[in-house]
């Protein structure tokens, strides 16, 4: 069904909205998957908290200029579908590539992440990033360890000055 101007004109302010606020944005190749296959794409992204959208890609070239997302407009040809994440950079690559796994029909064409685009290639590393709750805890992680590591190291003290006297005894008895 056609869409006539003002129509077209709310999809590119919608789309454009999206992409002023996200992070990330992934496009891919949907060539092929049922409407069931992509009922289930829809659903994993919206645990991701990824928003999906099948845009005609004049209006999707239109509304991702002048964003930090207007690096994957190269790669906007055939039947594509947009993902967009606002606070996770690696989120529409985890979508996209837990996807691929069980259906060889997308085809993921690229990422672009904070203005940078990055080649379809790349999506397993940038799948593998940690999310923001991961990261905060590695860092913390890597705070903590030489705290525990001068505890475990003082208690260690009293503990072989127990040892010793514990042999000490044993050895009078």
């Amino acid at each position: 069904m056609a869409l006539n101007l003002e129509a077209k004109k709310a999809v590119v302010k919608q789309v454009n909205a999206l992409a002023d606020k996200c992070v990330s944005v992934g496009v891919a190749e949907y060539r092929g998957l049922s409407v069931g296959q992509m009922t289930n794409l829809r659903s994993q992204a919206l645990e991701k908290n990824v928003s999906l959208r099948v845009v005609k890609n004049t209006l999707a070239k239109r509304a991702l200029a002048k964003t930090n997302c207007e690096c994957v407009t190269s790669v906007l040809s055939g039947p594509v579908i947009l993902g967009f994440s606002e606070n996770d950079p690696g989120a529409v690559a985890r979508v996209f590539q837990d996807f691929v796994k069980e259906n060889a029909d997308l085809i993921v064409k690229g990422l672009g992440i904070s203005g940078e685009f990055i080649d379809s290639n790349q999506l397993g590393r940038i799948a593998d990033l940690p999310t923001k709750d991961q990261a905060i805890g590695l860092v913390m992680a890597l705070m903590l360890a030489p705290v525990e590591k001068f505890c475990r190291t003082l208690n260690e003290v009293p503990t072989k000055v127990t040892r010793a006297v514990a042999a000490i005894k044993e050895q009078k008895q």
